[in-house]
């Protein structure tokens, strides 16, 4: 008997590593599926009828190859340890299925158990698939779950035999014989049966995980550069990356017409910065599909002694259109097998996404800075005349009072043009800005409004977005005094509270009234004076650059007068620069 098993264990592991049988195993078990793991079980249930032994009189008759046995003889063999297996595995339908060809060939056979083991072959299949379909729902179906239940199907058909064979006396001398060694027999092969087919799903899921550690891995690793885009230098980083972290020899990159880099073999001919250098690279380009190399030739590398045998090349994309791509090569073709092919294409993949990520981020920075700029021109026009004029007046009556306005008048400029270059700023240099902008309205109007600074010291390093205290004072005084000749009061306060740092822009002017506040900061607004998008543009210039923990509130009420809070992180550190 354990001859016989062995005979069926090595079978089983040899199936195991085929890569079809790994699949059957560990699919859903489609009806295709299905269909396999029945034909395949119900073999093994042949198998183990022709390598059974023949039992004549309670001794060995025969124990070769059988191919019919005689009408008052049994065999003994492992055939409900496959059924049971593949009813385990698949199911009821495949039980059942495999039940039926083990239980009809045993039938053929003939022998005056023929009918007693083909009924007990079919019941075990189907019982084995619904105790392995009940199984699956709550637990994980283990070893010694499995030889328990295994051994103890091959009990019941023990029992079969004894209530179905004719004559009792030789079925019960035949049960004496072969029950205890067909149970431990089948009980132990079942367990060698399902240790191995629990090994191959171990390994290919511990390789799975491998694969994919190491894929995200790399990912990691490589991130930072594919930030800057495709360019010679973050390739050169990222194709290294890669050799140290793969198994090929060579890794090149490309952009949609050239190498952008090569590292590893053959780079003494594959040269970054000229044309692809292999007619596989342009088919790949053109045709946006992965294309993969096994033979030199297949490679049409120009250098007749290149040493890259097989590649693989996946197109990298953006929004589905292929901008480059990533090549893999080996100087020996066996080299490029399945498993660096799937990491191959999962990192391609992973690099694509990337790299529209970090388009996505380009285009938000350029937009930001779109934005400063919009808000920059939002200096209404007037404003260099009024200032212009100001001065001129000054001029004749207070020569040291209009230099100094000329002076703030500069600084101003100055903070327009630097605070556009920038993402973030010191608040000394925003207060700068905001103080030289108040000077020059202040010498305009001097009794319409009084200005008052509350400032907790220690704040002056704090980064904020440039442009973003200026136009909230700017908004008080155009619209909160605008029909207001004088007693106007702005008080500007800056001090840190729970981790940020809060600036208040208050004011007892006219105030706004209800159906303005609703849509204010959320959109653009008309404005009789300026373009009615900064508030908006604050807002929006604050959620992309704090995600989401920088905030805006705006308070008023009609008659009284408007507050503005903006709260900005003290633990941001201009990453964003």
């Amino acid at each position: 008997m354990i001859e016989k098993i062995g005979i069926i264990v090595i079978v089983a592991f040899l199936l195991s590593q085929m890569k079809s049988f790994r699949q059957i195993v560990q699919g859903e078990h489609k009806t295709s599926g299905k269909i396999q793991l029945t034909i395949l079980f119900g073999a093994f249930g042949i198998i183990s009828n022709y390598t059974g032994i023949e039992i004549h009189h309670n001794a060995i008759a025969n124990h070769s190859w059988l191919v019919t046995i005689g009408s008052d003889n049994a065999i003994a063999n492992t055939r409900i340890m496959g059924v049971f297996i593949g009813g385990l595995i698949g199911g009821p339908v495949v039980g059942l299925g495999s039940g039926l060809i083990a239980g009809i060939h045993r039938y053929s056979l003939g022998g005056f158990t023929a009918t007693a083991c083909a009924i007990s072959t079919i019941l075990a299949g189907v019982t084995a698939g619904y105790i392995g379909k009940w199984r699956r729902k709550s637990r994980k179906i283990t070893p010694f779950f499995t030889v328990t239940v295994g051994m103890t199907l091959e009990a019941v058909q023990m029992i079969i035999i004894l209530i179905m064979a004719e004559p009792f006396a030789n079925a019960w001398e035949l049960v004496k014989v072969i029950g205890l060694p067909m149970i431990i027999g089948n009980g132990f092969g079942t367990l060698l049966f399902v240790v191995i087919i629990q090994s191959v799903l171990g390994d290919e899921e511990r390789t799975r995980a491998f694969q994919t550690n190491r894929t995200f891995q790399i990912a990691d690793q490589t991130l930072p550069f594919f930030r800057q885009g495709l360019n010679p230098v973050s390739c050169k980083e990222i194709s290294e990356i890669l050799l140290l972290g793969t198994d090929a020899d060579a890794v090149a990159i490309t952009d949609d017409h050239r190498v952008l880099s090569h590292v590893g073999a053959a780079s003494d001919h594959h040269t970054p910065l000229e044309g692809l250098a292999t007619g596989l690279t342009k088919k790949v380009l053109e045709q946006g599909v992965i294309h993969v190399a096994r033979a030199k030739k297949d490679i049409y590398c120009f250098q007749d002694d290149c040493p890259l045998q097989a590649a693989i090349v996946i197109p990298l994309k953006v929004h589905n259109t292929t901008v480059g791509a990533l090549k893999m090569y080996f100087t020996h073709p066996e080299k490029l097998n399945e498993v660096q092919q799937e990491l191959a294409e999962g990192l391609a993949n992973l690099f694509s996404t990337q790299l529209e990520l970090a388009q996505a981020e380009q285009q938000t920075k350029l937009l930001k800075d779109a934005e400063i700029r919009a808000l920059q021109a939002q200096i209404h026009p007037h404003f260099l005349f009024n200032a212009m004029n100001t001065i001129s007046v000054l001029c004749r009556t207070d020569a040291e009072r209009a230099r100094e306005l000329l002076i703030d008048l500069s600084a101003f400029f100055r903070s327009n043009l630097q605070g556009a270059r920038q993402l973030l700023i010191p608040l000394e240099k925003e207060l700068e800005h905001v103080k030289a902008y108040l000077s020059l309205e202040q010498a305009r109007f001097p009794n319409k409004y009084q200005i008052v600074w509350e400032m907790e010291s220690g704040l002056e390093k704090v980064l904020l977005p440039p442009f973003s205290l200026q136009p909230l004072v700017e908004n008080a005084i155009h619209h909160a005094f605008s029909n207001i000749k004088k007693n106007g009061k702005i008080i500007i306060s800056i001090y840190a509270e729970n981790e940020f740092m809060n600036i208040v822009v208050e004011d007892n002017g006219i105030g706004i009234k209800s159906e303005r506040m609703r849509v204010l900061g959320g959109q653009t607004v008309d404005s009789k004076k300026g373009t009615g998008t900064a508030i908006y543009n604050i807002t929006e210039r604050l959620e992309g650059i704090y995600n989401g923990r920088a905030s805006l509130m705006i308070r008023s009420e009609v008659g009284k007068g408007t507050l503005i809070t903006m709260a900005i992180p003290l633990d941001h550190k201009g990453e964003n620069e």
